[in-house]
């Protein structure tokens, strides 16, 4: 029998993240129909929002889709690449690989750049590679390795080429600054349930002029009729009929992102960061250690650790859930030897991760693991106390 926990549960995954309280209480507003006015205008203040969160330039076009983000990364290539098109796809982990299938299955020919796991893309190799491609695509932070790659570095190789440059963004957007229009990115999405700690099931969208104007002259139909940027335009921009949208989940994503932004994109940048920092010294002190080497590499929102010797991965991590602590151990070939602790949103504050290092000294038998942890944060948090009190 299912048994409501969710006010005591410890959620410490790279997502969903614990939601926001103002998103849960904006979640039990009263059901409107999505074609209502008040809803038209809850979905403008979202698109302004959205501009603000990605950096656009100011006519782009944002939108919510109703799915997660794997719907953003689809929607993607099946409005912007055509059967043929040249696609060169930046892969270095799960999600990488995710996109060059998406979009060979839209009729790209996929031109991969990898690089090992735990390592940043190169960008010489993208500029190896990158004539005359339609698209790049990469992921910002792969949440499979925890590498945040560097996006505008390669995005000056996309802005000299005339390609299109498509950015998932889902476990930096609404965290970390994203910069669409100076870096020149042209189709950017995220994940409700990442960063902004709202609800699952909706993937924000930002798309450049540049890149609806490459939809506008396509040579055939979008083959994904739910997600085709003219439907999208029709309901968000005309307010007429396209389907049905999720209304209490926009509901929810607009209390959280308007937190986020009142928080401010930089200040949460520095939490993170502080939070990180706290967790991988107290862990380093028992064997932990970061997975990916480079500092610059890695990716602040899902840290990576690198399990001591001899450590019982499956073990520990079943340990707990029983004690209602959720944290995520490695993907593919990274399992058994990693684990990513989520510091997106509501997980990147102290208390989530005081109550994992209770359980963990209780489980390890190291008695000065939370003595630790406390000394180490207010060593980091003396500077700036006000960012851990949001």
């Amino acid at each position: 029998m299912f048994e409501d926990t969710h006010n005591e549960h410890v959620l410490l995954t790279p997502g969903p993240t614990p939601i926001h309280p103002r998103a849960q209480k904006a979640l039990m507003r009263g059901m409107l129909g999505h074609m209502d006015p008040e809803v038209f205008a809850l979905n403008r203040e979202i698109q302004a929002d959205l501009r603000v969160m990605y950096g656009t330039e100011p006519e782009a076009f944002t939108a919510l889709l109703a799915g997660t983000g794997s719907l953003g990364m689809e929607a993607g290539f099946a409005n912007l690449v055509e059967k043929g098109d040249e696609v060169l796809v930046c892969a270095n982990g799960s999600f990488g690989r995710r996109m060059a299938e998406m979009a060979a299955r839209y009729g790209a020919k996929v031109r991969l750049v990898t690089a090992p796991l735990g390592e940043a893309i190169n960008p010489q190799d993208v500029a190896d590679h990158i004539d005359g491609v339609a698209m790049v695509a990469v992921v910002h932070g792969e949440t499979s390795t925890g590498v945040l790659n560097p996006v505008p570095e390669i995005a000056e190789l996309v802005r000299r080429s005339g390609a299109l440059f498509t950015v998932d963004a889902v476990t930096t957007a609404g965290m970390e600054p994203f910069k669409m229009q100076d870096w020149g990115v042209d189709y950017a999405y995220t994940g409700a349930q990442k960063c902004l700690s709202a609800p699952p099931g909706l993937a924000p969208i930002a798309v450049s002029e540049r890149a609806f104007a490459r939809f506008d002259s396509r040579r055939s139909p979008t083959p994904l009729w739910y997600c085709d940027f003219g439907g999208l335009k029709d309901y968000w921009i005309d307010h007429t009929y396209h389907h049905t949208v999720p209304v209490n989940l926009h509901y929810a994503f607009h209390a959280a992102l308007q937190a986020a932004l009142e928080e401010g994109l930089e200040n949460r940048q520095r939490r993170v960061r502080l939070m990180g920092r706290v967790i991988t010294r107290t862990l380093e002190f028992y064997g932990f250690s970061h997975y990916v080497r480079k500092e610059a590499d890695r990716l602040p929102t899902v840290l990576a650790l690198r399990l001591p010797e001899g450590f019982d991965d499956a073990g520990v991590r079943q340990a707990l859930r029983k004690r209602e602590i959720s944290v995520t151990g490695g993907l593919g070939p990274t399992a058994g030897v990693i684990w990513r602790l989520g510091l997106m949103g509501e997980s990147a504050h102290p208390e989530p991760y005081r109550k994992l290092m209770a359980a963990l000294q209780d489980l390890m038998g190291e008695p000065g693991l939370l003595a630790r942890y406390e000394e180490v944060l207010v060593e980091e948090a003396v500077q700036k106390p006000s960012l851990l009190s949001v």
